[in-house]
């Protein structure tokens, strides 16, 4: 039997997202990086020659939205995305040429322009037991590893063999949920010396890896109103100088002993003690003092690795017990997660160039294509009741971002006139969002409940 006609099929309807309003998407992002000031930005740095070959604008999102989230992973990729978005032909010599030390300026202010927007935003709410601060504040870093090729320019700190490598140094804020500051440097340059602490510091409280780890930051931090909070180095040897919680029974003796001489013998779940740190100061006319500052410990026992875990804070006690403390100290996950998105979900660590600009330029994109998916993941959360609004988890969000970022393309270049508008894309886009990041879990335990929401 054949079929004498052929049906017309009907497109389905695009369903209706129930929070975000598809206009949002383009309007957050076009709020983020202004087309006049995207382009002043192009013509202060280089970028734009006197010949415009480029356009700045569709340049800049056709390789935030095309390398690592569309797998454009090589300059000739990124060059055809280009093309099909501008609607015009460039030769390989010309995109090849693009790549240089105007271009990466260009990039790297396009980062602190959104950085600096998003830094005066609160997209997230500190619980009532954190309304002592301001700001939950991390800091991190994380090496990309590059090309052999490049490493007499970048070399490898820790390596058995011939590589090379960057370090990519961030703060991010809790509140604002995204990056406040990002550098790139050497690999060999120390985690202490990409963090410079002054007055910003006040009523924030910082979660310090050990790589940071230096009684002078830490006194520096104190006397500029600002907290933190870090795990115990395994050599430092503090002074405890009273216990700050009572424990009955046959419980030893502290005050006056140094860590090291009673960590083995005593036998309580939680210490929690006031002590005392001694410290070299910076030099001062050619004269380095020494100094001492009373700081907190904390060390509560953990059954699984048979051991303490161990803090030293200046938190005050009326404001976190030792088992908040304890608990806090996990929230540096966050940092963890946002380096594992840009790597594994905006190409990181992809990029094979044995070129420095291309290199350095590309870890730049990356960084703007995270702070693209913060900027959406934020007005996402923002549109719904509180209640939905944290099941909307950063994971299945960075899932939800990548595998929709051609519909995002699409849409942003018929939103901003470069092509006609796709119908309904925006629409479609804003229920992909909803419903692919939305964890279906109602009751599952999200770290930072407790913190901030």
């Amino acid at each position: 039997m054949t079929r004498s006609s052929t049906k017309t099929r009907k497109p389905r309807p695009v369903p209706t997202p129930k929070y975000l309003d598809p206009e949002d998407i383009p309007r957050s992002l076009e709020t983020l990086f202004p087309q006049e000031t995207v382009e002043k930005i192009a013509d202060e740095t280089g970028f734009i020659k006197r010949h415009r070959k480029v356009e700045p604008y569709i340049f800049f999102w056709s390789i935030v939205l095309g390398f690592g989230v569309q797998l454009q992973r090589t300059l000739e990729s990124l060059r055809r995305g280009y093309g099909e978005m501008a609607g015009i032909g460039i030769s390989q010599s010309s995109w090849h040429d693009r790549f240089n030390p105007e271009t990466v300026k260009f990039l790297r202010k396009c980062v602190e322009l959104a950085m600096r927007q998003m830094a005066g935003e609160v997209n997230r709410t500190l619980t009532p037991k954190m309304k002592w601060i301001d700001d939950i504040l991390i800091q991190d870093s994380s090496v990309v590893r590059l090309s052999a090729a490049l490493m007499k320019e970048f070399p490898a700190s820790r390596s058995r063999k011939n590589a090379a490598g960057l370090k990519v140094s961030m703060l991010v804020s809790a509140v604002a949920s995204s990056p406040q500051k990002v550098t790139i440097h050497g690999e060999r340059l120390h985690e202490i010396k990409t963090l410079k602490i002054g007055p910003w510091v006040k009523n924030k409280l910082l979660l310090i890896d050990l790589g940071f780890y230096k009684f002078q930051m830490f006194a520096r931090i104190k006397e500029n109103g600002g907290y933190f909070l870090s795990r115990l180095k395994k050599d430092s040897n503090p002074l405890i100088l009273s216990t700050l919680r009572i424990y009955r029974g046959n419980s030893i003796e502290l005050d006056g002993k140094r860590w090291k001489e009673i960590k083995d013998k005593i036998k309580r779940e939680v210490l929690d003690a006031e002590v005392e740190v001694t410290f070299s100061r910076r030099v001062y006319k050619g004269k380095r003092s020494r100094d001492t500052i009373p700081f907190r410990l904390v060390a509560i026992y953990n059954h699984e690795a048979n051991k303490y875990h161990v803090y030293i804070t200046n938190i005050p006690q009326y404001a976190l017990s030792a088992e908040d403390v304890a608990e806090l100290y996990r929230v540096r996950w966050d940092i963890e997660m946002i380096f594992k998105e840009l790597k594994s979900k905006y190409s990181l660590d992809a990029i094979t160039s044995a070129n420095p600009n291309v290199v350095e330029g590309l870890i730049w994109v990356g960084i703007l294509t995270l702070l693209v998916s913060r900027r959406l993941f934020n007005v996402l959360r923002a549109s719904a009741p509180i209640e939905h609004a944290v099941r909307y988890t950063p994971l299945r969000w960075a899932n939800a971002f990548v595998e929709n970022a051609t519909l995002l393309e699409i849409s942003l270049l018929g939103y901003y006139g470069f092509e006609e508008p796709y119908e309904n894309g925006l629409k479609k886009l804003a229920w992909l969002y909803e419903t692919h990041s939305f964890d279906p879990h109602a009751k599952r335990h999200r770290l930072p409940e407790g913190w901030y929401a």
